[in-house]
């Protein structure tokens, strides 16, 4: 599986990457053929509470799955971007054993 994280209007920190990779790494438990995770992380309006927002784009066999959180905090934001799917993955995952 392939991690990509990229950072707009910030720089990421170590800890922060490690932390997303840490939380993506999780995703092959709900589905094995993860093939490509994308996570941008992005600060939308400065100075502002619920500002930063998380997206995951998820590649696997035939489609492409796409989340989008915004939180308090990054870890917050990758969290529910996580949990949410994780949700996706399941319900694909169930489509593709009913063909």
């Amino acid at each position: 599986m392939e991690v990509k994280i990229q950072s707009i209007h910030f720089d990421a920190t170590e800890k922060l990457q490690a932390f997303i990779e840490k939380k993506v790494a999780k995703l092959e438990k709900s589905f094995e053929d993860v093939q490509k995770v994308e996570v941008q992380c992005k600060v939308v309006k400065p100075a502002t509470a619920q500002n930063k927002q998380a997206s995951l784009t998820v590649t696997v066999p035939g489609n492409t799955l796409f989340v989008e959180k915004t939180a308090d905090t990054f870890e917050e934001s990758i969290d529910l971007c996580v949990d949410s799917m994780k949700v996706q993955l399941k319900k694909f995952k169930e489509k593709l054993r009913n063909r």
